[in-house]
């Protein structure tokens, strides 16, 4: 349950948020958020992150599509053992819901968090993204350290 739930709260959460950026700002319009950290400001991405395959949103689109399909497949299949692993799997499904429907429907997706950092432009379906990745790697780093543990050496590289 904890997976579903997390899938629509992401994917909600992203599409109102888009949905609210292009209602109230235009195409370059910037404005601050909190304090000289965080800033909006809205762009259309017709490509990857970065900024990079400009014009491929269609293909970007279907490769979610497939990225959501096989997640969903290795999921029923008893890939994900544990809540944190599964927590991952649903951000990243989240994520890729969010981008692949605007990637299908508009040919673009809005971009509008602004990270004074320098560090791009994103939307929340990116942030749900790399989080998903990082529950994954701390999940993995758990789950070796238990293997440290449970035989009191290192573990060996073979």
């Amino acid at each position: 349950m904890l997976f579903y739930s997390i899938i629509v709260v992401i994917t909600a959460v992203d599409q109102l948020t888009k949905y609210w950026i292009r209602s109230v700002m235009t195409v370059g319009e910037s404005m601050p958020f909190y304090k000289d950290f965080i800033s909006f400001t809205y762009y259309q991405n017709s490509g990857a992150a970065g900024s990079s395959l400009q014009g491929w949103a269609p293909i970007l689109g279907v490769l979610a599509v497939l990225i959501v399909a096989g997640i969903w497949w290795y999921r029923k299949k008893g890939g994900f053992p544990g809540t944190l692993k599964q927590s991952a799997a649903a951000f990243l499904v989240g994520g890729a819901i969010g981008n692949g429907i605007e990637r299908l429907l508009f040919g673009k997706v809005t971009d509008f968090i602004v990270i004074n950092s320098g560090n791009g432009i994103m939307n929340l379906a990116d942030i749900a993204i790399n989080l998903g990745v990082v529950l994954y790697v701390v999940d993995m780093l758990l789950s070796q350290r238990g293997r440290w543990k449970g035989n009191g050496k290192n573990p060996q590289i073979s």
